[in-house]
């Protein structure tokens, strides 16, 4: 039996963005452009955060780029391949605008001038998208040890370049990664950058083998980590960021999986919640999740999704 769309109110506040449910579907999982929206249909999303593009068009790293690892959990190294920018905002962008799509560009660089450089073509179609994703946390650049979201300072320049290549044209949000001792303090300054708000977390670190060649599954060797496995670890970097941040406007991201999962992590502080390695396994996933949260929301009487955020009963 399906529950009246009318029944809860599902619209969330990100910070200044106004979505009509939490549900994004994570950078990197529903491609550049439209090559998801033919079986899932981003008007019925919050938001949809198109995948990580540079300054210049990069070819990613050698296969084999992805490989499961048991119950719902997947590693890449995918490596970060696309257009470039200029190529997304003439080809991509346009096509995505077209199916109604609310979207959230997402650029990279190797550098704090590579991503200023990225940033900049974006200020001119600012209100062509509702936010950009500044993905610092990465782990599948050439350098493994030079990830910008690993270091307090170079959070603080990257982003501090960024919003001073975009001015006030449109909402930053730094993605950051959980491969840190201190997430809260890497956090802090990414706000003290210019950053809006925050997508925690990226990929969790991890290495595959082949017993039979002994060799690294992955043809990068190392890779992300990411879907179900690493939900807990997500759960606790919004809830500690969250905690130490308060007001801070948080996407949360990692191992949501279904609408319970996704209610966890409203709960443990997050305004959305972004969905990703789901969509591998049923492209249309996020849709589904929303239909649940819906359902979820329904059965117990909450009027509005905004009433979980923050939620968690703390000991």
């Amino acid at each position: 039996m399906r529950v009246r769309r009318a029944a809860v109110d599902l619209t969330v506040e990100v910070g200044p963005l106004t979505l009509p449910n939490p549900i994004v579907a994570a950078s990197g999982t529903f491609g550049h452009g439209t090559e998801l929206t033919g079986v899932c249909d981003p008007r019925e999303l919050g938001a949809i955060t198109a995948k990580s593009v540079a300054i210049f068009a990069s070819a990613g790293n050698p296969p084999l780029r992805v490989t499961e690892t048991g119950t719902d959990g997947m590693l890449n190294s995918v490596g970060l391949p696309g257009p470039g920018i200029d190529a997304w905002i003439a080809h991509d962008l346009p096509a995505l605008e077209a199916t109604g799509a609310r979207v959230i560009a997402s650029i990279w660089g190797r550098s704090v001038e590579e991503y200023e450089a990225a940033a900049r073509p974006l200020k001119a179609v600012g209100d062509r998208v509702v936010a950009v994703e500044v993905n610092l946390s990465c782990p599948n650049v050439e350098d493994r040890s030079n990830v910008f979201a690993h270091s307090e300072t170079a959070t603080h320049d990257a982003m501090a370049a960024v919003v001073g290549a975009l001015g006030d044209a449109v909402p930053v949000f730094a993605k950051l990664s959980p491969n840190v001792t201190d997430l809260v303090a890497i956090a802090r300054r990414a706000l003290d950058g210019g950053a809006t708000g925050l997508t925690l977390v990226n990929t969790v670190m991890g290495l595959a083998i082949d017993a039979d060649t002994c060799r690294p599954k992955l043809g990068n060797g190392v890779g992300g980590l990411s879907g179900a496995p690493i939900k807990p670890i997500a759960l606790r970097a919004v809830f500690d960021v969250t905690r130490a941040l308060p007001g801070t406007p948080v996407i949360g991201t990692g191992g949501v999986m279904t609408a319970t999962d996704a209610v966890e992590m409203l709960l443990a502080g997050a305004h959305a919640v972004g969905v990703g390695t789901a969509t591998f396994a049923d492209p249309r996933a996020t849709l589904r999740i929303v239909d649940d949260l819906r359902r979820w929301c329904a059965r117990r009487g909450i009027r509005t999704v905004r009433e979980l955020t923050g939620g968690l009963a703390w000991p």
